[in-house]
């Protein structure tokens, strides 16, 4: 399976990534060793997440919910509530 999520930093803002494993990549993220974007920001929640099958079609929607403003960002998080 392929995962795109999105999780709160711990100064508010919204990541949005690619993995395989969540449950790792949160660790990672929060263990300081993630993203540039996220070092610094720990902790990190896991937010929002949706599974693909496909990895371009996994890679697609990540660019999708990027192009977001955070307001919508906020709007799938509430709809979903991990």
């Amino acid at each position: 399976m392929y995962y795109i999520y999105i999780a709160e930093c711990g100064d508010g803002t919204l990541y949005t990534g690619f993995t395989v494993d969540l449950e790792k990549r949160i660790k990672v993220h929060n263990k300081g060793k993630g993203a540039k974007y996220t070092r610094g920001r720990t902790p990190l929640v896991l937010k929002y997440y949706e599974e693909f099958d496909s990895k371009n079609d996994a890679l697609r929607r990540e660019s999708e919910i990027k192009k977001l403003k955070k307001i919508k960002k906020i709007e799938l998080i509430e709809k979903f509530k991990v």
